[in-house]
């Protein structure tokens, strides 16, 4: 009768127990250090944008742009319309889009607001006006010196989405196209973990 023997594998060599080790943290590290250069050196970044704004990707906030008073209350994403004068033309157009791109988020609205903030006093006349058109306008005062030093070379009324953070996010010129900014707004909405 043949005796049965149990095989027996040779034991591992420290080489490969080594090597396997050394794999194993080439995989967990290696996308970590690629990202990093990939950062660092700018090399295999996308040229393609799929925004419609100028991305604003310096950390600025809301209140480093001159608008004051900070917000306080509950965290949303907001429309901000500033002009670092009066309200003219320009500036009424970009609240009425600011109001419909807002109201356009169906839904998601209550996940946003919408804001003016103005370097010069509003007469009477337009305060009163602004209250009866757009009843959930935000009111801001605009400094001007800080405003002039955070964004130079900026004239006429300007459109921000703004995160709940405080931070700048992108910025429309006025004549902005609604739908691009609607777009870009649903994306961040999409993206965010918060507000």
């Amino acid at each position: 009768m043949p005796s049965l023997t149990a095989r027996t594998e040779p034991p591992a060599s420290p080489r490969r127990g080594r090597l396997q080790l050394l794999a194993l943290f080439a995989l967990v590290l290696g996308p970590m250090l690629l990202a990093g250069a990939m950062y660092h050196w700018r090399f295999w970044v996308p040229e393609g944008r799929s925004y419609h704004g100028t991305l604003i990707g310096t950390g600025q906030s809301r209140a480093e742009l001159g608008v004051l008073p900070a917000e306080a209350g509950e965290p949303r994403w907001q429309l901000l319309v500033t002009a670092p004068a009066e309200c003219a033309a320009d500036c009424r157009q970009l609240v009425y889009l600011a109001r419909q791109i807002h109201i356009g988020l169906g839904r998601e609205a209550d996940r946003g607001a919408h804001a003016l903030a103005v370097g010069q006093p509003l007469s009477a006349e337009e305060t009163t006006r602004l209250a009866r058109e757009y009843p959930q306008l935000g009111h801001y005062r605009l400094e001007r010196a800080a405003y002039e030093q955070a964004a130079p070379g900026l004239s006429g009324a300007q459109l921000w989405i703004v995160d709940p953070l405080g931070n700048l996010v992108l910025r429309y010129a006025a004549g902005a196209d609604g739908k691009g900014v609607l777009e870009d707004l649903r994306l961040l909405l999409k993206l965010s973990k918060i507000g």
